[in-house]
């Protein structure tokens, strides 16, 4: 599996962040992998869903911190107004421009624009990468 396709899956995953409970994530991270043959996708592999899931964990220990990045930038955007999928991918490039060494911040953003493009609005694409391109500033 490709890393964009490994990241496409963090991000519908770190994205039930948003409607559920920090206690029913558990079992939504197993019900996501589950859920996988029944959307018509391929089946993901033991070693892809440890890395799926490790970065996932790793994500959301670091919400509080990324969020507060988030908010430090995003200049008349409070994170509460923002739409839930370019959160979602903000929180994720964030997370590889600052944690993940593997990642340089370019490739991170550029990834980010484009998830924007497939599942976010019209507006998405532009937004998010300005809100990103602040931050590596």
């Amino acid at each position: 599996m490709k890393r964009s396709e490994l990241r496409e899956n963090i991000f519908k995953l770190l994205f039930r962040v948003e409607f559920n409970e920090k206690e029913e994530m558990k079992e939504q991270v197993g019900l996501y992998f589950d859920d996988i043959p029944l959307e018509g996708e391929k089946t993901i592999s033991e070693k892809n869903q440890k890395y799926i899931r490790d970065k996932y964990h790793a994500i959301v220990e670091k919400l509080a911190d990324i969020d507060k990045e988030i908010e430090k930038v995003s200049d008349g955007w409070q994170i509460s107004r923002m739409g839930k999928v370019e959160l979602t991918i903000i929180r994720l490039a964030l997370y590889e421009i600052r944690y993940d060494d593997d990642i340089p911040a370019g490739v991170a953003i550029n990834e980010a624009v484009e998830l924007a493009k497939k599942f976010g609005g019209d507006d998405a694409p532009s937004f998010i990468n300005g809100i990103l391109a602040k931050m590596v500033a």
